[in-house]
């Protein structure tokens, strides 16, 4: 059973910082390039990160370049998202998705607000 599990969201004040971390299961995680989009109430789903296969490459939305650090650790199956300099902008539900078959998680809430 293919499983993403987000875990880390919450209420952070702007200018702190999250991490995010996802848990995959029941696929070949090293395969997969793995990314991180977030969908703010209204909005349409937009890319965060992504990273290859092998974490040797990543990809950044202009709008987090130098904010956020995406990471992943294939002995783990986990894939982290660090983010710092929080905006209230950043406000979203943040999932990770499996790129090669397309598989996401469920989500978990950012809010930052003071």
């Amino acid at each position: 059973q293919v499983q993403l599990v987000e875990s880390g969201g919450g209420l952070v004040q702007p200018g702190g910082s999250l991490r995010l971390s996802c848990a995959a299961s029941g696929f070949t995680f090293s395969l997969h390039p793995m990314s991180w989009y977030r969908q703010a109430p209204g909005k349409a789903r937009e890319l965060v990160a992504g990273v290859s296969s092998s974490g040797g490459s990543t990809n950044y939305a202009d709008s987090v370049r130098g904010r956020f650090t995406i990471s992943r650790d294939n002995a783990k199956n986990t894939v982290a998202l660090q983010m710092n300099s929080l905006k209230p902008e950043d406000t979203a539900v943040y999932y990770c998705k499996a790129e090669l078959r397309g598989y996401w998680g469920q989500g978990t809430q950012v809010t930052v607000s003071s």
